[in-house]
């Protein structure tokens, strides 16, 4: 039987066709291979696209996008930031690994079956992995940015020989913490390299109180006050202090503090040493209207008879044994009012370190003293005491005084409405509580002494100011009761400046 001769036809066609498909299996196993060389299309590597591109070249294209500059707009002015100055860092290690990972670590027949079939991979997205020193850009931003673009607010300015300030005007600041996290943002984005950062409005700041007391030193000159003037000015808020004093024009030491005559304001002391000796004690309405006609009228003999009932004899000096507990050495009274006519006796010849100063001299009274800070520091003991409950008038005597009291007394001093002085300064409606002062000499009419201590409350801030002043010839009460008024005014246009 003789075979078919189609038999060898087919084994040739097959045999060919088996070489054409070996033939086309290996032009593909070289284009995978060559492709598989190359990170796959959709790739990409901190957002930047690497597909198709070799480890080498992706690597020079993220390092081209990531260490170009960024541009940053603050304040109207463009600035150009090297990611590298502010301390950005690509790792690209990790990232060239973590790809070749995505290139290689398939099954590889499985991508060559994907590859003959032209089915393309899923993308690959290889996160940035980068770091940024952020206080490194801090310091940067503090000292490149906003040491050369932020606008400073400007602060009131005084106008000299005035009591009034010129407005200040607003700044603006760079917000160095959302400007890290903006920057930060920015460095990490392939293609957004541009940021504008915000600032902060901040208001003008109030005048320094050095500026203030030029500005109150220059008033007194302005005014031409010859003899001995003392000023002491306590902020309530922060427990910042004025305190000069000044002699025919001159600044002299208040180390220790200028004696003055505490004339009427030493019933401050009194009024204290009072409620120091009687405590919790209800107030008797007799008792409330010798307070009240001591302190609002002004007068001396209920003085005296508040003192008679500290101690029949020693009444005066039972007030200045309890100023020198709370440390107001400088303070005294050493014999009763009683008046003109029917004059009492010194009790007790007393010095203190003011009254020893042999520099300037105010002619200061045997039988009461004080000096402007002792009067002052006694109402800052009131004031704290009573919105406190602290202070030294509560440290010495704990079991007799405390804030309602204290509040009580404020309440007294407020009742002293004279129009002038102090309260000549200040709009009207604010709250003063003070103790004014003068002397007039009963044989000639003249007044060497003038005196105001107070507690003022004013919407921008609490202040306590205590003004002394003597002349040795004549205190002429209208030019210098005015230079009280606008040294009050001063103060108060400082704690309350004009719109900014």
């Amino acid at each position: 039987m003789r075979r078919s001769s189609s038999i060898p036809v087919l084994r040739g066609i097959s045999i060919g066709l088996l070489s054409v498909a070996l033939v086309l299996v290996v032009i593909g196993l070289i284009g995978y291979s060559r492709q598989r060389n190359n990170y796959p299309a959709g790739m990409t590597i901190a957002g930047v696209p690497v597909g198709g591109v070799t480890p080498q070249i992706a690597s020079e294209r993220v390092l081209q996008v990531y260490s170009s500059p960024i541009e940053v707009t603050y304040n109207n002015s463009s600035i150009q930031i090297s990611p590298s100055v502010v301390g950005f860092q690509l790792d690209m290690d990790s990232m060239i690994a973590a790809a070749d990972l995505g290139r290689t670590g398939g099954s590889f027949w499985g991508g060559f079956w994907n590859y003959l079939w032209q089915r393309q991979p899923a993308p690959v997205d290889i996160p940035l992995s980068a770091t940024i020193d952020e206080v490194q850009l801090t310091a940067y931003l503090q000292n490149e940015i906003s040491a050369r673009y932020d606008q400073p607010p400007t602060p009131p300015q005084p106008v000299p020989g005035t009591t009034t300030f010129l407005p200040g005007e607003s700044g603006t600041i760079l917000d160095i913490d959302r400007a890290v996290r903006l920057i930060e943002d920015t460095l990490r984005s392939p293609s957004n390299r541009k940021v504008t950062l915000s600032f902060q409005r901040s208001i003008a700041a109030r005048p320094t109180f050095q500026n203030l007391e030029i500005l109150l030193q220059q008033n007194i000159d302005v005014a031409e006050f010859d003899g001995v003037i003392g000023l002491y000015l306590f902020d309530l808020q922060n427990g910042q202090e004025i305190h000069f004093a000044m002699d025919k024009g001159q600044t002299i030491s208040t180390n220790p503090d200028v004696p003055f005559t505490a004339s009427s304001t030493v019933k401050i002391p009194i009024m204290v040493s009072y409620f120091i000796k009687n405590g919790n004690a209800a107030l008797e309405p007799s008792s409330s209207e010798l307070i009240l006609d001591m302190i609002r009228k002004s007068e001396n003999p209920p003085a005296d008879r508040l003192m008679e009932s500290l101690d029949e004899f020693r009444g005066p000096l039972i007030v200045t044994d309890d100023m020198r507990k709370i440390g107001l050495e400088n303070t005294f009274l050493a014999g009763f009012f009683c008046s003109a006519q029917f004059p009492c006796p010194l009790l007790e010849k007393i010095s203190t370190p003011a009254n020893q100063r042999a520099d300037v001299s105010t002619d200061p009274d045997s039988f009461n003293q004080t000096t402007p800070s002792d009067a002052g520091m006694l109402l800052t003991d009131i004031y704290q005491c009573a919105t406190e409950n602290g202070g030294a008038l509560v440290a010495a005597f704990p079991d007799k005084i405390n804030s309602q009291i204290c509040q009580q007394m404020i309440n007294f001093l407020v009742l002293d409405k004279i129009g002038v002085l102090i309260e000549a300064g200040v709009p009207e409606g604010t709250q003063v509580a003070h103790k004014h002062g003068w002397i007039t000499e009963p044989s000639s009419g003249v007044i060497k002494n003038i005196s105001d201590a107070g507690i003022v409350y004013t919407p921008g801030g609490n202040y306590v100011l205590v003004i002394y002043a003597y002349h040795p010839v004549q205190t002429i009460w209208e030019p210098v009761s005015g230079l009280f008024a606008q040294l009050s005014q001063t103060v108060y246009n400082f704690y309350n400046l004009p719109t900014q």
